[in-house]
């Protein structure tokens, strides 16, 4: 917070601000003898009716009535990195939308309207990286004749965290009454560790495919076939891998990985739940890992979801760390 002369804090923003990152005090309880105060950093969403709209990192929104306003500032839109490659937000998007490609899609502006037969979020969803080339309703009505002519429920894929992403969408759409649903970390990595890990790798087995056998554990099969088998092997350069379980059914292990110039993307990567805390979900990483860096590879990148406490604890360990988070706005049912 600014403290000037005489110890006391300042209002340094107002609504010209909104767009802006900015860290705010406010009283908690006013009536409390005292006062207690909490502080708030995140992006000036909008600043109505005496009421100030904050997007955290993490999408949350956090209300405050102007009144309990102490003190509030503009800081910088992104905090410095302290390790990792450099990466823009709208670079990581692109390299991650040519991982996971729909089977179908449409241009509307700067927007992707993107189908797959309702297989996964990712292919289901529209990936907003610009205008859409109209005012925000008429867009949004296209979005949704577009999904509904399909038989899919229309969802946005928004981002929160990072220079340029879209905390004031977020505050639109959730104006609108679209629900945010599934809320997620996209971390990023040098590629190099991931490949020195010392990891069995030797059970490993890579292939440009995946067969039956992998698909039988992917749990996520079941979701729009016949379309799953057209996503998972598009891409730039797509890699499987597995590991085979001792009674020769479902692997034991799985993973994906995508190299696309400087950057390996992991994702689909589970293990059977009899063969956990063995090093399987590390070697599979490991494996991939060296074939992308066989490729040119310097970086890696990958999804997690933000209750999934065990991959985050993993893929902290391995060097992964938060870049920034994305969410789906859902369409309700128009009123």
């Amino acid at each position: 917070m600014e403290i000037i002369g005489g110890g006391l804090l300042e209002i340094r923003i107002n609504r010209s601000d909104v767009g802006k990152r900015v860290s705010v005090r406010a009283l908690t309880d006013p009536g409390t003898a005292g006062g207690k105060f909490t502080d708030t950093v995140g992006v000036l969403t909008s600043w109505n009716d005496g009421v100030l709209l904050i997007t955290r990192r993490d999408g949350t929104a956090v209300r405050i009535p102007e009144s309990r306003l102490v003190a509030g500032k503009v800081v910088p839109a992104a905090p410095a990195r302290r390790r990792g490659p450099a990466a823009s937000f709208e670079e990581l998007a692109r390299v991650a939308a040519r991982s996971w490609q729909p089977v179908e899609s449409e241009s509307l502006g700067r927007w992707e309207l993107r189908a797959a037969d309702g297989f996964t979020r990712r292919a289901n969803s529209v990936l907003a990286l610009g205008d859409p080339g109209m005012p925000l309703d008429q867009a949004l009505a296209v979005v949704r004749k577009w999904y509904g002519e399909r038989g899919l429920p229309a969802f946005v894929q928004t981002s929160t965290g990072a220079e340029g992403t879209h905390e004031l969408l977020c505050a639109e759409l959730e104006s609108r009454g679209w629900a945010p649903e599934t809320h997620a970390q996209v971390r990023i990595g040098a590629l190099a560790p991931v490949g020195d890990v010392d990891a069995d790798v030797a059970r490993v087995r890579l292939s440009r495919t995946c067969d039956e056998a992998w698909l039988s554990r992917y749990q996520r099969f079941g979701e729009g076939s016949p379309a799953v088998l057209k996503v998972l092997h598009n891409g730039p350069s797509v890699w499987f891998a597995s590991v085979p379980s001792q009674d020769g059914g479902a692997p034991a292990a799985i993973g994906r990985c995508v190299v696309d110039g400087r950057w390996a993307g992991f994702m689909a990567v589970e293990v059977d739940p009899a063969y956990r805390r063995q090093g399987l979900a590390t070697a599979v990483m490991t494996a991939l890992a060296r074939k992308a860096l066989d490729e040119g590879a310097s970086a890696a990148w990958l999804q997690v979801e933000a209750d999934n406490s065990g991959a985050q604890a993993m893929y902290e360990a391995m060097g992964f760390a938060v870049h920034h988070r994305y969410h789906y706005h859902r369409a309700t049912d128009p009123s």
